[in-house]
């Protein structure tokens, strides 16, 4: 069975989570530079099935767009351009950063390393694709 890849989308760093071939248990998979994401995403691709791409969609608590909303919409389609094949899915990212931290919180994590955004947004992505299965498990 193909996986499915989610994404955690920003403007510097772009946290990624995959599930594993089953599909069943979400993991992080890295935090890049948002400009090397399509990329990166190549590479991947030719190792791996993937039959899905997650991404998180930055929305105010009124379902009103953030700074960040307009953003995840041009990286959307420069992976449709990319990759035809792979449908791209967007999910409701609110309180996944929070989510995250307080995750690292509770995994014991000294403040040293909660400071790392760039495992914040791993972790944030493997949380975007931990409820993504949730929601769409038969």
């Amino acid at each position: 069975m193909p996986r499915i890849l989610a994404i955690d989308y920003g403007l510097k760093r772009t946290g990624i989570a995959v599930t594993d071939p089953l599909q069943i248990i979400a993991t992080g998979l890295t935090t890049i530079e948002s400009p090397r994401l399509i990329d990166f995403l190549k590479k991947y691709f030719e190792k791996e099935q993937v039959e899905k791409i997650i991404i998180g969609e930055p929305k105010n608590l009124d379902d009103s767009d953030t700074h960040a909303t307009l953003l995840v919409r041009n990286a959307i389609e420069k992976m449709r351009k990319a990759f035809p094949g792979i449908p791209v899915e967007k999910a409701d990212e609110r309180y996944t950063s929070k989510m995250a931290l307080q995750a690292m919180i509770d995994m014991g994590m000294k403040k040293k390393q909660r400071r790392n955004k760039a495992l914040v947004d791993e972790i944030a992505a493997t949380i975007i694709l931990q409820e993504y299965l949730q929601h769409n498990s038969g």
